[in-house]
């Protein structure tokens, strides 16, 4: 029985396949080690055995956060003790967005969710990858970067007052409890992407349609647009923002020039065809 988990900064996906090929899932709280303390992942992979119990041979994670041999050390050692007999391996999250939606052909895979990430896939593996940085520094386009903006607009008093009234009615927020929430509390970036739901909800209003293409347009010039010949790949999209927002997605990939082809919410469904390949192998 194997165990494959794609986990961003507010969820982790779980699918479970048995020797005889039936599937199962299960789902937790997302696993960042940039985040998340080492108490807090046992924590959530607590209740993952909890679901699907610790008979399992093989475990396959791909995670935000996991891009340096610290980082991974940290997460396959919460696993370890999770999963006492396990074979494991742990990779980045940009490698499970790659595999899910370029399969084995070249590609740009992106994610948009809480957080961003994008990638040069050559079929294989990963050739090239810009720096996401980030939500304090960067991670534009994401569902904090879009609170971020939203926030920031609203206390500085730079957005239209029927949207202001109506984050009073809906938030009532003081600048002492965002602040709170952002420095202090933990999990900043899931607070602020928080936020995306109103926003999705008041898309027609034009300030926010405006907010959110210029945010995907600032994603495609720092991120997409920095990888040579660019124009000669299909971009893809994974992660819940570019899924619920992929009409302003695709229009700013045209305006940009750029051809997108896939925009799925999630990586697992891909990654688990992409392991049930192997198992039948």
């Amino acid at each position: 029985m194997i165990a494959i988990a794609d986990s961003g900064s507010t969820k982790t996906d779980w699918r479970v396949i048995t020797s005889n090929g039936q599937i199962s899932q299960a789902t937790c709280g997302g696993i960042n080690p940039y985040q998340h303390d080492y108490e807090t992942i046992l924590s959530e992979l607590k209740s993952v055995v909890q679901q699907i119990g610790e008979q399992v041979n093989e475990v396959y994670f791909y995670g935000a956060g996991c891009s340096t041999e610290e980082n991974t050390d940290k997460v396959r050692q919460a696993i370890s003790e999770s999963f006492h007999a396990a074979y494991i391996e742990v990779n980045h999250d940009l490698l499970a967005a790659a595999r899910s939606l370029c399969g084995e052909e070249e590609g740009i895979a992106c994610i948009i969710g809480t957080g961003v990430n994008s990638c040069l896939f050559d079929g294989k593996q990963i050739v090239d990858n810009v720096n996401a940085l980030g939500y304090i520094i960067a991670d534009e386009g994401s569902g904090a970067y879009l609170g971020k903006r939203l926030i920031a607009d609203y206390f500085r008093r730079n957005m239209p007052d029927n949207i202001s009234n109506k984050m009073d009615k809906r938030f009532a927020l003081t600048k002492t409890e965002v602040l709170s929430h952002v420095y202090h509390q933990g999990a900043g970036s899931k607070y602020l992407a928080s936020f995306s739901k109103f926003i999705f909800q008041n898309i027609k209003e034009p300030y926010m349609y405006r907010l959110v293409y210029e945010a995907f347009g600032e994603f495609f010039e720092r991120n997409i647009l920095k990888y040579e010949n660019h124009k000669n790949y299909k971009v893809h999209f994974t992660g819940s923002v570019a899924f619920y927002y992929s009409d302003i997605l695709r229009q700013v990939a045209n305006d940009k020039g750029v051809v997108v082809r896939n925009i799925i919410e999630s990586p697992i469904a891909g990654l688990t065809l992409f392991h049930q390949k192997k198992l039948q192998a």
